[in-house]
């Protein structure tokens, strides 16, 4: 996995699917981080919620009950962990495409699609968020 935090996106309606492949998720991280661009939002963390899912090619190598040919969630959730601990970030969109570059970095994965919600933003609603998609040809 490339450490870097860009990648190349492109509409979801031009990627190009592979001809095997299976569904990787995690759903509903729950991660304590400082995200919003109100004052007291850059100064209190807040409970935001993460679900992902990510198309995995399955012509590239046989999973064969390896563990190292295989996409591995639980590196996935930490590094989306650590992405929020390091740094507030301002918009729900911003925290949604750098979970993307993370999951995207992964030749394997050529779609990805990330849910972020912030679970206390706005009274008496259960969560305010944004969902996108993104891949790669």
């Amino acid at each position: 996995m490339a450490k870097s935090e860009t990648a190349k996106f492109h509409h979801p309606f031009r990627v190009t699917h592979p001809t095997a492949s299976h569904t990787v998720f995690i759903t509903d991280l729950l991660i304590n981080m400082l995200i919003g661009v109100f004052a007291h939002e850059k100064t209190t963390p807040q409970p935001v919620r993460v679900s992902i899912e990510m198309t995995v090619d399955d012509s590239q190598v046989p999973v064969a009950d390896d563990y190292h040919n295989v996409v591995c969630y639980q590196t996935i959730a930490s590094a989306v962990v650590d992405l929020a601990m390091r740094e507030h970030v301002n918009l729900v969109e911003t925290l949604a495409e750098k979970v993307a570059v993370i999951c995207l970095n992964y030749e394997r994965v050529s779609l990805v699609k990330v849910k972020i919600e912030k679970l206390k933003a706005i009274e008496n609603t259960t969560s305010v968020g944004v969902e996108i998609v993104r891949g790669k040809q």
